[in-house]
Order: C-alpha cells, then structure tokens, then sequence
C-alpha cells in the first residue's frame, strides 16, 4: 500500500504544493522544532519562510494577491506543517479564519484595503471570541461596544488569543446595542487594527504578556483588554452590525477543518516516531516491532490516522463545494483529535522510558496533543453540534 494520508483527486497544481511544503518541514521545521519549543521562541525564520512560499496567501483570491487555493489544500498544507511542529500551524490558522471572514462577509472597501497585505504576509491576522468566565457558551459574551457618533467604544476583556501579541490585525465578536430578542443577534465582529506587541499597544487597548502553556509553545497566546477604545463604525465587518455570531462560525467551522488537519499532522508524525522506533529498539533477541503487541499497536494506530485524515478531506471537500458541512466539520474534529491523543499515547508507550525524555520528539507531542481537544470548540461541544444536525436531518415524521 502507499504511505499513510495518501489523498486521491488532487491536481498537479495541488501536489506540486504539498511536496514543496512537505520538503520546507523536512528541512526548516522539523531539525529545529525541538530547540525553538523547549526554549518558547517565536519561530521568526520559519515565518519567513512561509511568507516567502506565498502561504499567508494561499487561499485568497488571485485579485488579491493570493494563490486562490481551496480549503483542501490549505488543510493538506496544515496537516504537513502540523507534522512538523504544531505551534507553526497555529501562526497561520488564525489569519487564514479572518482572510477567510474578510473575503465572505467584508466589504468592498475592507476585502481592497486587508486581503493584499494578508496574501502578502504583511498583515497577519488573529480572532477573538472567548472570554474569561465565558468557555463555550458564545452568546454570554459581555465585552460591550457602544455607539458613539461615527465610532464605537469598546469596554471588556477578551481571552485565548492565538497570535494576539504577534498579530496586527483581530477579528473580535462583541456584544452591541441590537435590541435583538435573541442572544446571538446582538453580537458585532469589529476588525481592530494594533501594533505587534504588548502593554498598552493603542490608547484603550492592552495586550498582556503570553500566558504560560503547557505545550503549544513558541505561539503567543494572550488576553485582549479594552478601556474605552474607540474605533470607527467603518470597522465593522461586512458593515452591518448584529451579523457578528454567523460571521464568526462560518470562520471557525472552517478553523475546525484546520483543527482536524492539525491532529491528523501529529498524529501521523506520532506513527512515523513509533514504527522508526519500534524497528531500532530490540528486546530478547528481535526488535520491538515483531512482537505482536507491539505490532497491533502500530495496525491500530495506523488505521486511526487513515480514518481520521479520510474525514479531514471530506469535511474541506464539502466547504469548498459550497455545501453545508457543520456536522462534517465538528465529526472530523472529533474523531481527529481525539483518535491524536490516542495515537501520540500509544507512540509515547512503545517509545517507554526513553518516551518521558525531552531528548525525544515523542515528549513534546504528548504536551502537544490535548491542546487539539479542546480547540475550536471541546469533544463535547463537537458531540453537541453533530446530534442537533443529525436530529435535523432525521427528524420524526409521526
């Protein structure tokens, strides 16, 4: 058979892309993944290049700038940059959501002034939804933007944003004044533009340091404070206020494809460890790989990932075909994220004491690994969002 997350249909185009992105991970990631995470760094050069491979704009239109790429092949080029260090994944995530949000709800004046900078790398993006004491519960959101003449003000404090202290540009759902009777009517996505960095980075709006993590490093990952910070009505995307809730969903349900793909990376990066090891380590006269525990936990293993990435590829082609594909996303998240950790404990297993060590590769994407359950939404939320569209889809005729 072929090597594992073969994926049949796509372009020359589309292979020429994976290949020289699966050659940048050999050689650009993966050799300094280690050393960068252990230290927290900034991965500035792996940026670079990325900028320099056209990534940023991989799936913006060509009358932006960009390469004008599906949502497949953004997944696929994921899964490979996840395979060799998720927290490189997580760098352009987050501005492909809001590329992604410009492109769909923005403006004509918002899509000519933000999506040629992003094609370009210049602008990089970030959102923001959770807050505080708000988890998964999206409708509860209490940061306020007030109307003020032609500007708003914005009062309240915004949590767990990915690239909030390298970003220069925020996608932020706020609560505004709709007088909608439901919840998630009244809520505005504002496009806040700031200065790289923290503190005080514009008068009203401060970005704390980076929150300490147990894996994901090298990514920033911060709080978003505002104090009466002023922005013009311009600002909000799509210009229509109260359109917020759908405009964030359509980004983070494609964010759950990402998600998917990110887990699938590990995961397969996880097998490649294991089987590498389960052939070099030998014990009572054989190596590890031919006694059969070990070598049904490599069938098993191998057989999640298969599934999980067959689903990833679905779930993207369903989005780019313009279909409906909430309950693809949040099965492909589910599954893939969850058979992720599996997959990295068993590979931790067989690598045994040696697995506990940060000489091995192993140990980082066992910290790695759970931050997948609970991005862009937890298991249970995924469960929650599957059964509501089955029970639409099956619903009882007597």
């Amino acid at each position: 058979m072929a090597r594992l997350a073969q994926t049949a249909g796509l372009t020359d185009v589309q292979q020429e892309i994976l290949t020289t992105v699966r050659d940048f991970v050999n050689k650009e990631i993966i050799p300094h993944a280690q050393a960068l995470e252990h230290g927290d760094e900034y991965p500035a050069d792996i940026v670079e290049g990325m900028k320099e491979m056209g990534l940023f704009g991989l799936t913006i239109p060509e009358e932006f700038g960009g390469l004008g790429e599906s949502l497949l092949t953004y997944a696929l080029v994921v899964e490979q940059i996840a395979r060799g260090w998720m927290s490189v994944s997580g760098v352009i995530n987050t501005h492909f959501i809001v590329a992604h949000m410009i492109k769909q709800h923005g403006t004509d004046a918002q899509k000519a002034h933000y999506l040629p900078k992003m094609a370009a790398g210049e602008i990089r993006g970030s959102f923001s939804m959770s807050e505080p004491d708000l988890g998964s519960d999206v409708a509860a959101i209490k940061t306020r933007a007030k109307r003020d003449g032609d500007s708003y003000v914005i009062d309240g404090q915004k949590m767990w944003l990915t690239n909030g202290g390298t970003s220069n540009l925020t996608a932020v759902l706020v609560r505004t004044d709709e007088g909608a009777d439901k919840p998630h009517k009244n809520l505005t996505a504002f496009l806040v533009d700031k200065p790289v960095g923290y503190g005080e980075v514009a008068p009203g709006l401060t970005i704390p340091g980076k929150i300490a993590k147990m894996g994901y490093k090298g990514v920033d990952t911060t709080e978003m404070v505002f104090t009466g910070y002023e922005i013009g009505a311009d600002q909000v995307l799509g210009g229509v206020t109260g359109q917020g809730f759908a405009q964030m969903m359509d980004g983070v349900e494609v964010g759950r494809v990402n998600v998917a793909a990110r887990a699938c990376g590990i995961s397969i990066r996880a097998f490649e460890l294991a089987i590498e090891y389960a052939q070099q380590r030998k014990t009572f006269g054989k190596q590890i790989a031919d006694h059969q525990a070990i070598a049904f936990k490599l069938a098993e293993m191998a057989t999640k990932v298969e599934a999980a990435h067959l689903m990833m590829v679905n779930a993207a082609r369903l989005k780019d075909s313009g279909q409906r594909n909430d309950v693809e996303a949040g099965m492909a998240k589910l599954i893939a994220s969850e058979y992720c950790a599996e997959v990295t404990q068993e590979a931790f297993r067989i690598h045994g004491g040696y697995g506990y060590s940060k000489e091995y590769e192993i140990e980082r994407l066992m910290r790695e690994a759970p931050f997948l359950l609970i991005g862009e939404g937890t298991s249970e939320i995924q469960k929650t969002i599957i059964s509501r569209g089955l029970l639409r889809e099956y619903q009882s005729r007597g």
